[in-house]
């Protein structure tokens, strides 16, 4: 108590008065420290877990629909790209749609983690105080001498990415891809493995492919040349050749894989042995080889039944008796009749 009779604490200009009137003012000199950062970075760390979770959404579409397997009915099943080359072959073509969704998922998942990361990551250090500058050069650094280190690396990832989200080829295609030719086992971000004819299995780093050949998209075409002699009338032979293609077209074997009539597109070439007829045909894909095959086979059976020769090479060949030398000179010593006293006469083969 106070001489006056009063309570200490309310006694003016005591130290407990001071205590409580500086405790609202302290309070308001530091509200952004212990209200506004904590709020700040409370409101970052949310704002970067919304986003993440509407980029995880936007991607989860991107993979369904990736994922929906392509129109199977008239047309669209045989100009459709990707995996509906593969109809043939159903459980192939939901694997070949699976590893590039599961894939492309992946990547974009860990591409928007990363961002979302470094970003509020960034936000977060300068509501805290810590000076981005420095940091930003020491990273800048680092991830040029990391560029020059992995430049391979970094471009095999992004090739691969391309050939994932262009559909450039997939798990069952058929490509050359210059030495490594065959059919398409794998593809990955990195690397793609290809198993040739022979049973090898290639694999390719995708930042070294330069161009593609894929023998297995929308359609393919059967070619063949086939060589007559120059004896043949080439209106038999091309009605000859039509029949045969027609008769391929209408077996049920067969038909499946002949996307149109075979067509006789006329003389290829004039050889020295005979005249070069060219027919194709336009198939399914995956399916050429073996209707060239067949087509062959056909093509050969329908010449023979119609009497038109395949010609064979014809060389001409000089036979060198043992007595040339002594007749190199004839009677009149200049070889005048050196030919007609038989030395040297050609034989046609």
């Amino acid at each position: 108590m106070s001489p006056t009779g009063m309570p200490a604490s309310s006694v003016p200009g005591s130290s407990a008065n001071h205590a409580v009137i500086a405790a609202p003012g302290w309070l308001g000199d530091h509200a952004d420290i212990v209200i506004g950062i904590p709020l700040r970075i409370l409101l970052i760390v949310v704002g970067a877990m919304i986003v993440r979770a509407l980029a995880k959404k936007a991607i989860t579409r991107v993979v369904q629909r990736i994922l929906q397997p392509p129109e199977q009915t008239g047309e669209a099943r045989r100009t459709s790209r990707g995996p509906a080359v593969l109809h043939r072959d159903r459980s192939r073509a939901k694997e070949r749609r699976e590893q590039r969704a599961r894939t492309i998922g992946s990547v974009l998942s860990s591409i928007v983690t990363v961002v979302v990361g470094v970003m509020a990551t960034a936000m977060l250090l300068d509501q805290v105080g810590i000076a981005l500058g420095p940091l930003l050069a020491s990273a800048g650094v680092v991830g040029l001498a990391i560029g020059f280190g992995a430049q391979n690396l970094v471009a095999d990832y992004l090739s691969g990415m391309l050939i994932m989200l262009e559909d450039q080829y997939g798990v069952g295609d058929s490509v050359d891809l210059g030495e490594a030719v065959g059919e398409v086992e794998h593809v990955g971000l990195r690397l793609t493995q290809v198993r040739d004819l022979n049973g090898g299995l290639w694999h390719i780093r995708n930042g070294e492919i330069l161009r593609v050949r894929n023998d297995s998209q929308e359609w393919a075409r059967a070619v063949l040349d086939v060589s007559v002699a120059y004896e043949c009338n080439l209106d038999t032979v091309y009605r000859v050749l039509e029949e045969a293609g027609r008769d391929m077209r209408e077996d049920p074997k067969f038909a499946p894989a002949l996307l149109e009539d075979p067509s006789v597109w006329g003389v290829q070439s004039l050889e020295p042995d005979g005249v070069v007829v060219r027919v194709a045909v336009k198939t399914a894909p995956l399916q050429q080889w073996a209707v060239t095959r067949e087509l062959r086979r056909r093509v050969k059976e329908a010449l023979d039944a119609a009497g038109i020769d395949i010609p064979f090479q014809q060389r001409t060949v000089w036979i060198r008796s043992d007595n040339d030398n002594d007749n190199d000179i004839g009677e009149n010593g200049d070889g005048s009749d050196t030919a007609g006293a038989g030395g040297r006469a050609p034989v046609v083969r």
